[in-house]
């Protein structure tokens, strides 16, 4: 992953003055029971995807559900930015999406279990476009019991 101070000047400048990042009047603060009795799902940024969906785009602003059973090799990144740096993910999914770590977490009980789907959008989606996915994603989640989830920023 590139560092912004590894950006070229003009892009960096661009970036860090930015003002249109969204605010939020509060961040409550929830005391969750133990992780042992938790059910956690994933969610990435990594444009991720079941080899048979729909590749990602430079408008995707939706996610793809990814299934708890899905085959390593059957996972692919379809991310879309010249910044970013996919070797680590060709050598190990873990690292964009530890779901083979989970699975090892679930079956040592160190964890309650693993969601039976996860999620992944593209990064660098402005966060506005993403909202009412996630408020669908979130009945998902109802759906599924999940009562933790854990992001998988890329």
């Amino acid at each position: 992953m590139v560092k912004v101070s590894e950006f070229p000047e003009e892009l960096r400048k661009k970036f860090l003055a930015r003002t249109d990042m969204p605010t939020f009047d509060e961040t409550p603060f929830v005391k969750g029971k133990p992780l042992s009795e938790r059910r956690i799902a994933l969610i990435s940024t990594g444009g991720m995807h079941d080899r048979a969906d729909t590749p990602f785009d430079e408008t995707s602003a939706d996610y793809r559900i990814i299934s708890k059973s899905i085959d390593s090799n059957d996972l692919v990144m379809s991310h879309i930015s010249t910044n970013y740096d996919r070797l680590g993910f060709q050598r190990d999914i873990n690292v964009a999406l530890p779901i083979d770590r989970m699975k090892e977490l679930e079956i040592e009980g160190v964890i309650g279990s693993l969601a039976d789907y996860h999620y992944s959008f593209m990064g660098a989606t402005p966060p506005e476009k993403m909202e009412p996915y996630v408020k669908d994603m979130v009945k998902l989640f109802i759906k599924d019991a999940v009562d933790t989830v854990l992001l998988c920023p890329v």
